[in-house]
């Protein structure tokens, strides 16, 4: 746990040695290591997912081109992202969309499985972003609210 804080302490100071359309593939797996996930990319190229939960607030999709450049750093647990999740939404979408959630908690007698994600709403309010999923593997419903487990007994 030490060690995903401390790496995702270090985030700021990698992403501002990273620059669009200079930096390379390898440059990017210097920085930030071995992806969780590569994904195909819309277009060509792939998208590397760089996991900072559950012990981070964020998730990264570093996007590389066709042309093995940086095309895009995004960190994607944002209100914009989670406004696009929608009611029949495949799990895979999700995922490559938020990447790899902090929990995963399945409740068998409803059919139902949460999905949760922690980040932050700006100015510093610590949230979870949660997606109920059917036993279809699709979003039924989502929201999100206050980070209860930030909070002091």
């Amino acid at each position: 746990m030490a060690g995903l804080l401390l790496l995702a302490a270090c985030d700021p100071q990698r992403i501002s040695e990273l620059e669009e359309g200079v930096a390379t593939e390898a440059d990017v797996r210097a920085k930030f290591g071995q992806p969780e996930n590569i994904w195909d990319a819309p277009g060509g190229g792939r998208v590397f997912e760089y996991n900072r939960q559950p012990a981070g607030q964020k998730n990264y999709m570093i996007t590389i081109g066709t042309d093995g450049k940086m095309s895009a750093l995004r960190q994607v647990l944002t209100p914009e992202n989670f406004a696009r999740v929608q009611p029949g939404m495949a799990m895979e979408d999700l995922r490559k969309m938020l990447g790899k959630p902090a929990r995963v908690a399945p409740y068998p007698l409803r059919n139902e499985t949460e999905w949760e994600w922690r980040w932050v709403q700006p100015p510093n309010s610590p949230m979870v972003f949660t997606a109920v999923l059917n036993s279809d593997q699709r979003v039924l419903r989502s929201g999100s609210s206050p980070d209860r487990s930030t909070e002091a007994n």
